[in-house]
């Protein structure tokens, strides 16, 4: 008899509880409203950048590259070769030479972000490659020493439909040339 009290009294008890539970995630539910903020459709675009090299004024070389973004996403480009480094050596002839990897090449991401009625376009580039006119000047040395030039452009703007956009520019330090990033934004059907 004890047992079957017991046992009565534990299945009320659960029974209670869980129906206490229930009746509480019910109330909670009808005090927090849906979020009623209406979201922007999933748009469509390409971006094609320009990476000029201008001497006095005019273009010399461009560099082009296109990727497709969504809204509220981001993509990148990346192009570039894994370079070996001789990192150290040993005076022993018959000891290995060590190597280090440095990524040299173009870097380019873009993210479009909602910023109230408006889409801000963020774009990150990092362009980077060996200067190679200087060996001659290190070539009584034991290990190569590469000289890696780089050029990074970063910036955001409010996205602008079929206007090309300069998102940067610089002048190189060693010569009389100068550096521009811009990108043309086409909606997408």
């Amino acid at each position: 008899m004890r047992k079957t009290i017991a046992l009565y009294v534990a299945v009320m008890a659960i029974g209670l509880w869980s129906g206490h539970s229930t009746a509480r995630a019910q109330d909670d539910s009808k005090e927090t409203p849906a979020p009623t903020s209406k979201s922007k459709p999933v748009q469509a675009y390409q971006l094609d950048f320009s990476f000029n090299e201008l001497a006095d004024g005019k273009i010399v070389n461009t560099r082009h590259y296109s990727m497709d973004l969504t809204t509220n996403d981001g993509n990148e480009i990346k192009i570039g070769t894994r370079v070996p480094v001789a990192a150290a050596s040993s005076p022993n002839v018959s000891a290995s030479v060590q190597y280090q990897y440095l990524d040299v090449g173009t870097n380019i991401s873009a993210q479009l972000r909602e910023h109230g009625d408006d889409w801000v376009l963020v774009v990150r580039s990092d362009v980077s490659n060996l200067d190679t006119s200087n060996e001659s000047d290190h070539a009584g040395a034991a290990l190569p020493l590469p000289i890696v030039r780089q050029i990074k452009i970063s910036g955001s703007t409010l996205l602008v439909i079929g206007k090309p956009i300069l998102i940067g520019s610089m002048d190189d330090p060693n010569s009389k040339r100068q550096f521009q990033l811009e990108v043309t934004v086409t909606r997408l059907k």
